[in-house]
């Protein structure tokens, strides 16, 4: 018997092909299994394999000398993809495009976050290139023609992979993860690399008039210079400080008895509160944030925004209050070139440009200097900056808050408890608490200077801190004791708003929704000052509907409307439609079509929109 075995071996070892082949097979159905959960043999045999052995064959047949070693090295690297691709699954919660693969080199983003991401189980995917593929390669020496009838596969292969990708072309990408899934990862790639060199595929020509903007969001339209808030604000320096990873859930929140945000809290009573605001940003992240802060137009969604600009002017809010009378400065103490800011900034415009080259490299914290170094920093310039312009603009990019949250035992000012020490819920809430001190004592600052009370101060998150693996059970038990109910969407994706104006405001607090998109519109009203571009948000003060898209944490044909979230299917996912109130499922789908058209219809306008202004 044993004899008989140890034939039927030798038999297939003179056809390590076969071999490697079902070795490939096993592992793309393993890739297939974690970032889809998609059992389908069928499926993955006709739509998803055949691509990937055809690279693998037209590998072998380009390399006759070093054929072993070549096989080697591709299933190396296919292993290390795969790899990047759960891991950046596990984080952002969606599967990376060839966009974000070549963003690699920027991975620092994230870096302290990697170790959460894995389990040993991921090493499997390794197996191959240290015990199988040798073991094959060992017993099948001495073959000569070994991988002779593989070209007779190469061509069904290549029927196969061209079939399904011409296929692929034929329907639309909403969503990069279910389009993935439903059409083949290689496939999908193909798809957005044709997109983006010859336009999105819901790209649309005709132009939308404010009025029909209003409309689509259920809102009638109202002249900008008629909104009630027109002007309240007019004359006043202008400072956005946008905070890292910002939750709304964190204001006025209190842990063993201690304010989260007691700078924050304060800073309520000459302030606008806007709590029910969604983060918006795709791929670019807290360069997207920026984006949408500036242009008040929607980000590209799987491509970071700054990759599509290249450099090129753009009318922006910086322009806009350059025009009347503003100097404007940009603080972000990172490189300059992360996120290719280089790009973003000149395209928006700014007077000054401080990032890591010019703020001091001193009580580093993560990835760049501590946020005391960076506010420190901002009220050194502000008196030279003042000398020269009768009013100023200043954006303020804080970093301290960042993924992974670590912070030196001597800033960390919240006495949590026990079991709250060295868990990722822990430590975000004691970067926050880092930075609520900062812009506290920033704020002395202003008031020092004596422009605190002829200042509007415009205070966001840029997008969610808690999402992902690194979020463990016991860190969703940690949340659902300071939130009193389980950690769902809406905290995840709602960040606080204050617009502080003293002598304006004086408390008053929204729950109307909103989207980051609205944030420019809004604080050019207050300002008095007209855009000379299309804005695709609106004035928060004045409508009280809203219609909200989401490109990249959602899977696309999302929304957000004022009683509804609606998620489409993603890879792992069916859809789901959510009572916005409770967070509860709900069945109740009347208008959902429409509002989903009105999204993407919307979006596509500000794909337009974009196109056009930078040219």
């Amino acid at each position: 018997m044993k004899k008989n075995l140890f034939l039927q071996w030798k038999n297939y070892s003179s056809h390590p092909y076969t071999l490697i082949m079902l070795v490939l097979f096993i592992k793309i159905f393993a890739f297939q299994m974690v970032i889809f959960d998609n059992k389908s043999i069928s499926h993955i045999l006709f739509i998803e394999f055949p691509m990937w052995a055809l690279l693998l064959t037209i590998t072998i047949f380009l390399c006759k000398k070093r054929t072993w070693l070549a096989i080697w090295v591709f299933n190396l690297c296919l292993s290390a993809l795969f790899i990047v691709i759960i891991f950046y699954t596990r984080y952002f919660s969606t599967v990376p495009s060839y966009y974000d693969v070549k963003q690699i080199y920027q991975s620092n983003s994230v870096g302290g976050t990697v170790a959460l991401l894995g389990t040993p189980y991921d090493f499997l995917f390794f197996l191959d290139v240290v015990l199988i593929l040798p073991f094959i390669w060992i017993f099948s020496k001495g073959h000569g023609h070994s991988f002779a009838h593989a070209k007779i596969w190469m061509i069904r292969f290549s029927i196969f992979g061209l079939a399904t990708t011409v296929l692929a072309f034929f329907y639309p990408l909403v969503d990069v993860s279910y389009f993935a899934k439903k059409h083949g990862y290689i496939q999908s790639q193909f798809v957005q690399v044709f997109e983006r060199g010859f336009g999105t595929a819901f790209a649309q020509n005709e132009y939308l008039t404010d009025e029909e903007l209003a409309k689509l969001k259920g809102n009638t339209y109202v002249p900008f210079t008629e909104h009630s808030t027109f002007g309240l604000a007019k004359n006043r320096h202008v400072f956005t400080i946008q905070v890292e990873s910002l939750q709304e859930f964190v204001i006025n929140q209190t842990v063993n008895g201690q304010e989260i945000t007691p700078n924050l809290n304060a800073l309520l009573k000459d302030s606008a509160y806007f709590n029910n605001i969604y983060q918006q940003i795709g791929a670019g992240n807290t360069s997207d944030a920026e984006w949408l802060m500036h242009t008040s137009l929607y980000p590209e969604g799987m491509d970071p925004t700054v990759n599509v600009i290249d450099g090129n002017e753009l009318p922006s809010l910086v322009r806009t209050l350059q025009k009347h009378g503003y100097g404007t400065a940009t603080y972000h103490a990172d490189d300059i070139t992360y996120w290719s800011r280089d790009k973003l900034y000149p395209a928006l415009g700014f007077d000054y440009m401080y990032t890591s080259e010019e703020i001091p490299k001193e009580k580093e914290i993560g990835f760049g200097p501590a946020d005391e170094v960076l506010f420190d920093f901002v009220d050194s310039q502000l008196p030279k900056q003042l000398a020269a312009h009768d009013l100023m603009y200043s954006n303020i990019i804080t970093l301290t808050s960042h993924t992974p949250f670590e912070m030196p035992a001597e800033f960390e000012y919240l006495h949590l408890p026990e079991d709250y020490e060295g868990t990722y819920v822990g430590n975000y809430l004691q970067s926050v608490r880092y930075t609520d001190e900062q812009i506290g004592v920033f704020i002395d600052s202003l008031k020092r200077l004596g422009i605190y009370e002829d200042s509007i101060i415009l205070i966001y998150g840029d997008h969610s801190g808690l999402h992902g693996a690194p979020v463990t059970e016991k860190d969703e038990k940690i949340l659902k004791e300071i939130l009193g109910h389980k950690y769902n969407l809406h905290d995840r994706f709602v960040v606080p708003v204050l617009f502080t104006a003293p002598g304006i405001f004086t408390g008053e607090s929204y729950s109307r929704l909103g989207g980051q998109i609205d944030l420019m519109p809004t604080l050019l009203n207050l300002l008095g000052i007209e855009h000379n571009a299309q804005m695709i948000g609106h004035n928060l003060f004045q409508y009280k509907k809203n219609l909200l898209g989401m490109r990249y944490y959602l899977p696309g044909g999302s929304f957000i409307s004022n009683k509804t979230l609606y998620t489409s299917p993603s890879a792992k996912d069916p859809a789901h439609l959510y009572n916005r109130k409770t967070m509860k499922k709900t069945k109740n789908t009347k208008g959902m079509k429409t509002k989903i058209d009105n999204t993407l219809l919307i979006m596509q306008h500000s794909d337009y929109v974009r196109r056009e202004l930078g040219k």
